[in-house]
């Protein structure tokens, strides 16, 4: 029973964190623009950078354990080489992209400084 909580405290956690609503909150009223200096520009800077590293931790191992899958289809059968080949090829081009997709969103992110 305590797992189950755990488990849905942190699922709503995670939903709450990854929510869009956090990104399109309003300066307060009256306030200025770059109300929180250094701070804002030193998270946003820290947001960019856990992004990427967590992006490319990610892509990292998608791509490991598709190609030791891959290679291990291979080696039981041999004769599955080129059926197994161009799907693994297309497969680490998507990996790839959105390791690629991170990187612009960091660039955004680092604009915004």
């Amino acid at each position: 029973m305590i797992r189950k909580i755990g488990t849905i405290t942190t699922m709503v956690g995670l939903a709450i964190l990854t929510s869009p609503l956090l990104a399109l909150a309003q300066q307060a009223v009256g306030g200025p623009p770059e109300m929180g200096g250094e701070w804002r520009a030193g998270l946003i800077a820290l947001a960019a950078n856990i992004g990427i590293g967590i992006a490319a931790f990610g892509s990292a191992l998608g791509q490991g354990r598709m190609a030791a899958s891959a290679m291990e289809s291979i080696g039981r059968n041999p004769n599955s080489a080129g059926a197994i080949f161009t799907p693994m090829i297309i497969g680490l081009a998507f990996i790839e992209a959105l390791t690629l997709y991170a990187l612009v969103i960091a660039f955004f992110l680092q604009s915004k400084i």
